[in-house]
């Protein structure tokens, strides 16, 4: 049933891919799509795996878990405060004192600098699991990462860096981005190896540093440290997928990420001679600029569609009766039918989904109070449909401007990159997982409309999914990157047993 519905025909000619930031997150470590209701079953129904009783952790797992949780929060890991290279010795020192071998385990010190953000030293995690015997298939990579963006004591009723539970709910800055995750994937592997679990693949672990600001680890993990890494075949990525339930405790839904959009920013600038402010012309460098960002306001990307998309909008016209789910089945029966397409995108639940986006984000112009600006520049920034060329959108934004007195330049390097395969081997561990630990929960393919980690990996050939458990109350809960971010106490166990879940699935057979 998986692979009938992952690999249906009517997807074969899609395109889709990664890139960008935020991850249409609700993100479980970034408010992604992936806990909105939506989209495609990829998966397989409760009944095709029976009904066991629900897996849980025994009260010694649970606390270590918590005080793994609360350790981690506790650290502030915000670029500028030097505090990640400490995070990676502190989950270091669980992996030795677990029994994984010291030869295995590294903390790679970085410097990761941007024009934003300045310099800071950092630091990568990599520990390597090797299978028992000779190996049967190229590694399996566990992704993460480690750093948080900053939060203000007076923005939040507690403290963002100290863990505080109360009413059900674990609070703390990363609570949901994503240190969840990384407790998820360590205490799973630290109770596989207790439990005597013996991969046949090996199983390595990649939790970076500066996800958050620069990307400059995921850079690395995907190029310089492949050695270490072992050339996975592929990763899964905590800092995707995961879920939720509504208010009412009815299922929202799982996603797994298998697609990011691509993450560019542009600059608009216009330049003139100025000039006494009491002489005003027609030229004026704050005016052609306006105009150029009144066009692009109102300019539409032509609509795409891809296997991760059409496969997620498959599933979201289930759901959706009213005139939205009516736009949604009319796109996928023609993906030319424009206006169902502009009808979806203008939904903000589904806004971004359609096609690639680009906004202003930054203004500055203008020299003095009294001159006529000589310089008027805009920050805009686009999130990119997989598959599409940021080159090519700099020439699309050259075309919508249509004034040579506004020139357009791009203000980075990144290159498009392809969605990853819907595979039957991971969609199924992934919704077993899932549907084990939440009974009759549907689970669909998400594409992120932001950026994580895995974007570099999916460039370099390695495909990525999304394949965090842990789980949120809708909408309520989505306060990744904001006040009061936290997580339902039981989500932080549930998403240790789905690692331990699916890397049994996946690395023990």
């Amino acid at each position: 049933m998986v692979a009938t519905l992952l690999f249906d025909e009517r997807m074969a000619n899609g395109l889709d891919g990664p890139d960008g930031r935020p991850s249409v997150r609700p993100n479980l470590g970034r408010i992604s799509m992936r806990y909105i209701i939506a989209a495609s079953l990829i998966a397989l129904s409760t009944a095709a795996f029976g009904a066991p009783a629900k897996p849980s952790l025994t009260p010694a797992q649970r606390t270590a878990t918590h005080d793994m949780f609360e350790h981690v929060i506790n650290t502030p890991t915000v670029i500028g405060r030097h505090k990640v290279p400490e995070m990676a010795h502190y989950l270091a020192d669980q992996f030795k004192a677990a029994g994984f071998p010291e030869v295995d385990i590294h903390v790679m010190t970085y410097h990761s600098e941007s024009a934003s953000t300045g310099a800071d030293e950092t630091a990568a995690l990599i520990v390597r699991w090797r299978a028992a015997g000779t190996p049967k298939a190229k590694p399996i990579m566990l992704m993460g990462h480690m750093d948080v963006v900053e939060a203000k004591r007076e923005d939040s009723t507690t403290d963002p860096f100290m863990m505080t539970e109360r009413d059900g709910y674990y609070y703390g800055r990363g609570a949901i981005d994503m240190k969840d995750g990384i407790v998820g994937i360590t205490q799973a592997l630290i109770n596989l190896k207790a439990a005597g679990f013996k991969p046949k693949r090996d199983i390595v672990v990649l939790f970076t540093g500066d996800e958050e600001t620069n990307g400059i680890g995921a850079k690395k993990g995907a190029s310089e440290w492949l050695d270490l890494l072992g050339h996975p075949e592929y990763g899964l990525n905590a800092d995707g997928g995961g879920g939720g339930v509504n208010p009412d405790g009815s299922p929202a839904g799982f996603t797994m990420q298998s697609a990011e959009k691509t993450y560019a920013g542009y600059t608009l600038t216009v330049r003139n001679r100025g000039g006494h402010s009491s002489k005003p012309r027609k030229d004026n460098a704050i005016y052609d600029l306006m105009h150029a960002l009144e066009r692009l306001e109102a300019y539409q990307f032509k609509p795409q569609m891809g296997p991760t998309t059409r496969a997620y909008f498959q599933g979201r016209e289930k759901q959706e009766k009213g005139p939205l789910g009516d736009a949604m089945r009319r796109w996928l029966a023609n993906i030319d039918d424009r206006e169902a397409a502009d009808f979806i995108e203008a939904s903000e639940s589904e806004v971004g989904l359609t096609r690639t986006r680009c906004v202003p984000t930054r203004l500055f112009a203008g020299h003095a109070d009294n001159a006529l600006p000589q310089l008027a520049t805009a920050m805009v920034n686009c999130r990119i449909f997989p598959g599409s060329d940021p080159n090519e959108i700099k020439a699309e934004l050259e075309r919508i401007v249509a004034n040579p007195a506004v020139a357009v330049t791009r203000n980075d390097d990144q290159v498009a990159s392809l969605s990853s395969p819907l595979r039957p081997d991971i969609t199924g561990a992934y919704t077993k997982a899932v549907q084990t630990l939440h009974p009759g929960m549907p689970v669909f393919p998400e594409m992120s409309t932001g950026a994580t980690d895995g974007r570099p990996f999916r460039v370099a050939g390695i495909p990525i999914y999304g394949t965090n458990g842990g789980w949120v109350v809708v909408p309520v809960d989505f306060r990744a990157h904001g006040k009061d971010e936290r997580l339902p106490v039981e989500s932080l166990y549930d998403n240790v047993v789905h690692w331990q879940m699916m890397l049994r699935d996946l690395a023990g057979k």
